[in-house]
């Protein structure tokens, strides 16, 4: 695949600057970045916007689509190109909302765009939703998580386009977890929209090859119709006239990554959800996410959601913190409760090596051995801890005190299989 010339991510506004300048020297650009490229090296000019001009778009978006620091859909409005609906995910179109709080459709202020959430009850964009739409576009940061629900939502996505025969691009993403894979393969009974596929916890490949994946391995429905659905990486200038002539409406176009590849480390250029403020603690979630299952605090309400955790019964040698309401955490887990608990510090390096390439299980197993109350400490009867885990196994592991190397043992062979599907749709080197 040729590489296109690459250029220095753009310095973010103060409010995401710790991303930026973590990030600000390393050589990437995302998909959306390449709307426009006129070097005269490259030998050719907008790279995927010949395919948007003239036709009726619908866009799935959030805050973190960005080009520069600018909203996509706002850079795309200004450019002329008719988009016809918004969609929006968890937290909202605009990214302020809270985790798992519904967000209403709407009539964005800025564009005069419809918004048309598909978080809550409404998953899926609907025929009438789609209606006169030519082309759907993707453009969504992940954080290569399982349990992320912008999987789930890019699953549904790709479903509403092949049911209703419309052409999709999405604009790929570098994953900043995307350098391993670990943790269990999901269990298809516990399957929910914190987990949908047989994938780990942390599945290491970007949106687009996750969309490759599923679309491949004809893991929804939708994508068994008869041929299958082409899938093409825009990569060149050559490339794009090659896929304007073709015909079928089962088509999915991925803009790939510039200067990308699995064995980086990227920093995002902002905050991809209000608990997610940094990338110690995106570095930190595939690990700590699972104490949302519990009746420990998650960090929600701190300066370091996922990074800290506790409760108030805990030993008070332990670390202490106090839970608030904030934006985006206005009425997190133990609210104005003093907890006692574990931190995650350090600079993303030192965050890195205490995760050491790997889902880190430690925590949980300690904190239930010091936590007292032993039957409560999963919430819901274990419910929603056994979705987060994809399995029933997990959680009863835990219970009968088995060590972290017992419990990883029986993450194989799963996950070995997945390992091996995972690389048919790889389109970036890997680690």
């Amino acid at each position: 695949m040729q590489k296109t010339v690459v250029i220095l991510l753009m310095a973010m506004t103060a409010a995401t600057g710790s991303f930026a300048r973590q990030n600000q020297y390393r050589k990437i650009k995302s998909a959306a970045e390449q709307i426009r490229d006129i070097h005269p090296a490259a030998d050719r000019s907008d790279l995927y916007l010949p395919l948007l001009k003239g036709k009726r778009i619908a866009v799935f978006a959030n805050h973190t689509s960005t080009i520069g620091t600018q909203n996509l859909v706002d850079s795309l409005h200004k450019l002329g190109v008719d988009i016809k609906v918004v969609f929006g995910p968890e937290h909202g179109f605009r990214g302020t909302a809270d985790a798992g709080e519904k967000v209403g459709n709407y009539t964005d202020a800025a564009t005069g765009i419809p918004v048309v959430s598909l978080y809550g009850s409404k998953r899926r964009p609907s025929k009438e939703d789609l209606r006169g739409v030519d082309l759907m576009l993707f453009d969504i940061q992940d954080v290569g998580t399982r349990f992320y629900t912008y999987i789930s939502s890019l699953e549904e996505y790709m479903a509403a386009a092949f049911e209703n025969k419309i052409p999709l691009i999405i604009l790929d993403r570098p994953n900043p977890n995307g350098f391993y894979v670990d943790g269990p393969v999901l269990d298809t009974t516990y399957r929910s929209f914190v987990g949908m596929q047989r994938v780990p916890i942390v599945y290491g490949m970007t949106i687009g090859e996750y969309a490759r994946m599923v679309a491949g391995e004809k893991w929804i429905k939708e994508a068994s119709v008869r041929g299958g659905v082409v899938t093409e990486i825009l990569d060149t200038w050559h490339d794009l006239g090659m896929i304007t002539k073709k015909a079928t409406p089962y088509r999915m176009i991925i803009v790939p990554c510039n200067g990308y590849d699995h064995s980086k480390k990227y920093v995002l250029p902002v905050k991809p959800s209000p608990n997610l403020p940094d990338i110690q603690s995106i570095y930190c979630y595939p690990s700590t996410c699972f104490f949302e299952g519990t009746v420990l605090s998650e960090g929600r309400g701190t300066p370091k959601p996922f990074q800290l955790f506790g409760h108030p019964s805990l030993p008070n040698s332990l670390q202490s913190f106090t839970p608030r309401g904030v934006p985006g955490a206005t009425n997190p887990k133990l609210k104005d409760q003093l907890c006692y608990g574990w931190e995650i510090n350090g600079t993303p390096g030192e965050v890195l090596h205490q995760i050491d390439g790997k889902i880190q299980l430690k925590w949980l197993l300690e904190a239930y051995k010091l936590f007292p109350k032993k039957d409560s400490f999963f919430l819901t009867n274990g419910s929603f801890f056994n979705k987060l885990a994809g399995n029933s196994q997990l959680q009863q592991q835990i219970k009968e005190g088995k060590t972290e190397a017992e419990i990883r043992a029986s993450w194989e062979p799963a996950l070995s299989r997945f390992k091996t599907i995972r690389k048919k749709y790889l389109i970036y080197a890997d680690f």
